[in-house]
């Protein structure tokens, strides 16, 4: 199938002060992708509590969020398999349901800044760190 899954980090940056992160953001968000309701619950988080971003706000940058990028469910399945990807690999269970997501959805490349560039989970996600040098 494959495809990419883009993890929260990634998306922040089209809310924060750092311009080129920003538009390398930007260009993922332009070339589509998936991500999780988790990720969506995250960016609310941290828009609200770390950045101090209205409601109206909040909800504008979820709706684009929404609109560009397919927002796949967390179930059950994504917690088993997140619980099971976080005792094999020793990632945190949230960056563990991340990579769950992942993997369920398909995808063969999950956009992270904050996961392990380069690593490959159950032979078939590679972890890519979209600013990572060229």
């Amino acid at each position: 199938m494959g495809g990419r899954f883009v993890d929260t980090n990634v998306l922040l940056y089209l809310a924060s002060g750092d311009s080129q992160k920003a538009d390398q953001a930007e260009a993922v968000l332009a070339e589509g992708g998936t991500i999780s309701v988790q990720v969506l619950n995250e960016i609310t988080n941290v828009l609200r509590r770390k950045i101090r971003i209205s409601w109206s706000d909040t909800h504008v940058f979820l709706d684009m969020i929404r609109v560009l990028l397919t927002v796949e469910p967390v179930t059950i399945a994504t917690h088993e398999k997140g619980l099971a990807v976080s005792e094999r690999y020793g990632l945190s269970v949230y960056d563990a349901m991340i990579v769950a997501s992942a993997l369920i959805a398909g995808c063969d490349t999950l956009l992270s800044e904050d996961m392990q560039d380069g690593l490959v989970i159950d032979d078939r996600l590679r972890i890519v760190n979209p600013f990572g040098q060229a």
